[in-house]
């Protein structure tokens, strides 16, 4: 399994947003979209060994988490606007620490950052992405990893000191900084060139 941990700094926690306006009315949830279509879309399908957690943690009610399962996932098409509808389709219920489903393959809690770290920590490899990392270089072919980024944000201090305490292993993709939505990608292609290479 892979999994991708995004933390939306501003990302509105209310469905009540426009559909027409994600950039600049939902507090960069467009960046989290991006997340979506680079983590899951390939030519003709999806991709089935992939989770995605969005940690939303803009107004009105933060923290809360969408975690996204690949092979669940349906009525998810590649244009951010109806992927917003489907998050926004998520942030109208009701919810508490347990999860909630809101469509096939799209969770929804009011978890934030320290609880699904403390999850996945138990049976994952923890690796964060930070631009002073060292390099990535995946050992296992059937190793289960997670992958922790920030959205155009960096973590801040609160965010680096919880990291910390799990201890991951932190990674640069090179010298040049990229989009998280990029970052995504660029994994997800060592990933598969490993997993092929491991064959």
């Amino acid at each position: 399994m892979r999994r991708f941990v995004v933390v939306g700094h501003r990302a509105i926690t209310s469905s009540k947003f426009n559909l027409n306006d994600l950039c600049g009315a939902t507090g960069r949830l467009d960046v989290l979209l991006r997340c979506i279509n680079s983590a899951f879309f390939l030519s003709h399908d999806i991709r089935r060994d992939v989770e995605l957690y969005l940690i939303l943690q803009g107004e009105p009610e933060p923290p809360k988490t969408i975690r996204l399962v690949g092979d669940e996932l349906k009525y998810l098409n590649p244009d951010e606007r109806s992927t917003a509808a489907l998050i926004r389709n998520a942030l109208i219920k009701k919810i508490g620490k347990d999860e909630e489903m809101s469509t096939p393959g799209i969770y929804i809690s009011k978890n934030g950052l320290e609880e699904v770290i403390k999850g996945l920590a138990k049976n994952s490899t923890l690796v964060y992405l930070r631009e002073d990392g060292g390099i990535f270089e995946p050992t296992e072919k059937e190793q289960d990893y997670t992958f922790i980024l920030s959205d155009d944000k960096d973590m801040d201090e609160k965010e680096e000191a919880l990291l910390k305490v799990y201890e991951p292993e932190i990674v640069s993709l090179g010298s040049i900084s990229y989009h998280s939505d990029h970052c995504i990608v660029i994994v997800n292609n060592l990933m598969d060139r490993f997993s092929n290479n491991s064959r």
